[in-house]
């Protein structure tokens, strides 16, 4: 069952999350933007093979079929 909770409790919660907030080390602008660079790059670079792969599969498959037309 669901217990019963008190303002105290909601208020000790966010006091907790405030503490860890300050704790987090955060990325500077420099380090986001490197990362999403490499992000950007391998989005392409992946789209761009899986592309490829999908094309040849497809004529591939296509010439095996017409073979045994």
């Amino acid at each position: 069952m669901l217990e019963k909770i008190s303002l105290t409790q909601v208020k000790e919660f966010f006091n907790d999350v405030k503490v860890e907030m300050r704790r987090v080390s955060w990325p500077g602008r420099k380090e986001v933007y490197g990362t999403t660079i490499v992000v950007i790059a391998a989005v392409f670079f992946f789209g761009i093979y899986l592309g490829l792969v999908d094309l040849v599969l497809k004529v591939g498959v296509t010439k095996i079929f017409h073979l045994f037309r």
